[in-house]
C-alpha cells in the first residue's frame, strides 16, 4: 500500500475504522482513562456494545457509500477498540506506531494485518519514552499541528497522551514541516475542563476552514496563531456545550464531504448553509460518551492530493 496524507481533507481512498464488536463489560471508575468516559461512568449512561455496533455501522454505510476502503483491526474479546486513530497514523507517506498509554498497549496487536500492508521503510517505530497518540496530530499541508502537554505534572495525567520528546522526534522525521506544538489543558476526570486529544478542539474542514473551541488552550496566543493561520472568517467557533459533545470531532471524507453527528444542529446548519459543504450526518451520540468521535474512530491510510 503507498500511504498517503497530506492533510485532513484530501479524498479519502483507504482508512481504517475502529472496532466495535466485544467491547467488554462497563470499566470501573478508577479503570477509566479519559475524562469522558470518566464522567459517564460516573453518571451511570457508559454505552452498550449494541448501540456502538449500530453507530459504528451507519458510519461505515457514510463511508462506503464514497467508495472509500474500509478496513478493519481483527477483534481482541472483551476489549475496547472504537478509537483507531490512537494506534497508529499516517504523516504524508509514513505511518508512525504510536507509544499509547499502558491501558491501551495490547490493541496494536490487533492491526498486524493492516501493518503488514505497508512497507516496513515507511513505518516508524518512536523510542519509549516518546508518547504521541494521533488523536493530537493534525496534518495541515505544510503545517503540522501537534496537541501536547507541558506540564511538569505531565506523568500524572492519564489524558495526557503527547509529549515534548515525540514532537522533537517528529521534526527530525519531518524537517520541512512547519510543526506548531498547541499545549492543551488536561483534567482527567472533568471533561468540560480538560482537552484529550488536539482534535477535541481544533479540525480543520473543506479547502481553509476549521472547527475551533477557544478554551482549550493552556495559552490564547496559541488560539490565536490558529485564528492567523485559518482566518477568523473560515472559523466555527465552538461552545463549551459543544466541546464537551465533541463538535469539533468530526470527519471529512473529501474536501466538500464532512461526516459530523446529526445531533450537532447548529453546527451542521452552519456548514451546510454558510460554508456550502455536504454534511453527512449519523448518529454517534452513545460513542461520544467513551472520549472520542468520528475522526477518533478513523486510521486515514490513503487521500488523493
Amino acid at each position: 500500500m503507498k500511504l498517503n496524507i497530506t492533510n485532513e481533507t484530501g479524498k479519502l481512498k483507504s482508512v481504517v475504522l475502529g472496532q466495535p464488536a466485544s467491547l467488554g463489560p462497563t470499566p470501573q471508575l478508577e479503570e477509566s482513562y479519559d475524562a469522558k468516559s470518566y464522567h459517564s461512568i460516573q453518571n451511570g449512561i457508559y454505552p452498550v456494545e449494541s448501540d456502538v455496533i449500530q453507530e459504528m455501522s451507519a458510519f461505515e454505510k457514510v463511508l462506503l457509500k464514497y467508495d472509500v476502503e474500509v478496513l478493519r483491526p481483527d477483534i481482541i474479546q472483551d476489549y475496547n477498540q472504537v478509537f483507531a486513530r490512537d494506534v497508529a497514523f499516517v504523516i504524508d507517506d509514513k505511518m508512525i506506531i504510536s507509544n499509547v498509554i499502558q491501558d491501551r498497549a495490547d490493541e496494536q496487536d490487533a492491526y498486524r494485518k493492516i501493518f503488514e500492508k505497508v512497507k516496513w521503510r515507511d513505518i516508524i517505530n518512536l523510542p519509549e519514552s516518546a508518547h504521541i497518540e494521533g488523536g493530537d496530530v493534525i496534518v495541515w499541508d505544510d503545517f503540522l499541528f501537534v496537541g501536547t502537554c507541558f506540564s511538569e505534572d505531565y506523568r500524572n495525567f492519564k489524558t495526557a497522551r503527547t509529549n515534548e520528546y515525540a514532537i522533537n522526534i517528529l521534526k527530525e522525521y519531518f524537517p520541512k514541516k512547519r510543526i506548531i506544538d498547541l499545549e492543551l489543558k488536561k483534567n482527567d476526570s472533568v471533561p468540560y475542563e480538560g482537552i484529550l486529544h488536539l482534535d477535541c478542539t481544533f479540525n480543520p474542514i473543506g479547502k481553509d476552514k476549521c472547527i475551533i473551541y477557544q478554551n482549550g488552550f493552556v495559552d490564547q496566543s496559541d488560539y490565536r496563531l490558529l485564528i492567523d493561520i485559518f482566518g477568523e472568517e473560515n472559523c466555527f467557533h465552538v461552545s463549551d456545550q459543544e466541546m464537551f459533545d465533541m463538535c469539533p470531532n468530526v470527519f471529512s471524507i473529501s474536501p466538500d464531504v464532512v461526516v459530523s453527528d446529526s445531533n450537532f444542529t447548529r453546527m451542521n446548519q452552519f456548514l451546510t448553509d454558510q460554508w456550502g459543504l455536504n454534511v453527512e450526518t449519523v448518529p454517534y451520540r452513545e460513542i461520544s460518551k467513551m472520549g472520542g468521535l468520528l475522526r477518533c474512530s478513523t486510521m486515514p491510510l490513503v487521500r488523493s492530493n
